[in-house]
């Protein structure tokens, strides 16, 4: 049976207003895992429900339903925004995908109000998620940047770097990069691993993809074993790359993210492949 509930994604700028689960006047991380947090509207921001559009989406919650909120301070002992990288952390993945989906059709409506083929307004469409010009007939959809990440081993150590916006973090991690036009995406992994470290790659095996809100990238995961070369970073998005032992490994991501599972299935096929 259908479920004609709505569940309301209101943005504030670019966080997600959610109730509070307890006093504090933050969100709590370790008891906010469900979505039915975000049933009915907020009687606070009652101005703005006439903003409300369809995101063409149903779940066990009902009915999807997003208000993007430009511009304003809102605080409310009731309410908290959080970013996604927050609620990455505290949502179950599956749940997180449909903030991550309201997120980007946010971002859509956002930046695609006129025509980029003749500058008329352009209208949303109200059976799927998508935006047409009435004057010229051209139709665009949510942008999706395909982007593919790979872990690479050899015998008993893995390729870990560092690009500028880890330096803060302390993490290294995976290569990555996004995928060009006209470009396989077994080619771009090679391409941006010879860009970035210089080595050749060889036993090229696709492991698992993670939609990646921040903005809107797909990030198409593998796992590739060296082939040849002396690493030589390109000094510019990666700073540092090493090989680590699996017993002494610098600060990696969690598995949060696509980058920790597949360091986490690297090492241990490494551990297999040489008894460890």
């Amino acid at each position: 049976m259908k479920n004609h509930a709505r569940l309301y994604f209101v943005f504030i700028n670019q966080k997600l207003l959610i109730r509070q689960v307890n006093q504090e006047q933050h969100v709590d991380t370790q008891n906010y895992h469900k979505l039915s947090e975000l049933l009915d509207f907020p009687n606070e921001l009652s101005e703005y429900k006439d903003q409300q559009q369809s995101l063409v989406m149903n779940s066990r919650y009902g009915q999807h339903w997003l208000v993007d909120i430009h511009h304003i301070d809102f605080e409310h002992e009731n309410y908290a925004l959080s970013s996604l990288r927050e609620l990455l952390s505290s949502l179950h993945p599956d749940e997180f995908q449909y903030v991550a989906q309201a997120w980007q059709y946010a971002l859509f409506l956002r930046t695609h109000r006129y025509c980029g083929r003749c500058g008329e307004v352009l209208r949303k469409v109200s059976w799927e998620m998508a935006m047409h010009c009435d004057k010229c007939s051209h139709r665009v959809y949510p942008r999706v940047s395909p982007c593919v990440i790979v872990a690479i081993h050899n015998g008993k150590q893995i390729l870990l770097a560092q690009g500028a916006r880890q330096i803060s973090s302390g993490f290294y991690s995976t290569l990555a990069g996004f995928v060009e036009s006209a470009e396989t995406l077994e080619q771009a992994v090679h391409r941006e691993v010879m860009e970035e470290v210089g080595i050749t790659l060889k036993s090229l095996d696709y492991f698992a993809s993670q939609p990646w809100p921040f903005p809107h990238s797909l990030m198409m995961g593998f796992i590739a074993q060296y082939d040849a070369g002396e690493i030589k970073v390109d000094g510019k998005e990666i700073l540092d790359a090493q090989w680590f032992d699996v017993d002494n490994l610098p600060n990696i991501p969690p598995k949060l993210s696509i980058a920790g599972h597949l360091i986490a299935e690297t090492l241990s096929r490494i551990k297999q492949m040489n008894e460890i």
